[in-house]
C-alpha cells in the first residue's frame, strides 16, 4: 500500500482522514468554481488513493439544488494534517 505524510511528518494511507489546509487551484477556475474549492479549507475527508509522488487524493460531496456534486481533490503533504481519531 502507498503511504505519504501529511504536514506534521505523520504516515498517512488509504482510508486514513485528514482535514485539508490548503488547495492549489488551477488558475483556469471560473470563480464559482474556485469558491467552491476555498470552501474545502477546514474540511476533513478520507483519503481515496495515493499517487506515486505521495499526492493524496480525497473525494467531497456538496448538496447543491441539483442534487449532490462530487469533487477530486488531490493534496501535498503541507496541504493535509491528519485527523487523530
Amino acid at each position: 500500500m502507498t503511504t505519504t505524510t501529511d504536514c506534521n511528518g505523520l504516515s498517512v494511507a488509504p482510508g486514513d482522514r485528514v482535514r485539508i489546509l490548503g488547495i492549489t487551484p488551477d488558475p483556469d477556475l471560473d470563480e464559482d468554481d474556485l469558491d467552491m474549492f476555498i470552501n474545502m479549507i477546514g474540511s476533513s475527508c478520507d483519503i481515496e488513493r495515493i499517487d506515486p509522488d505521495g499526492t493524496a487524493w480525497v473525494v467531497v460531496w456538496w448538496n447543491v439544488s441539483d442534487g449532490s456534486l462530487v469533487t477530486q481533490l488531490g493534496l501535498a503533504p503541507e496541504q493535509m494534517e491528519k485527523v487523530k481519531v
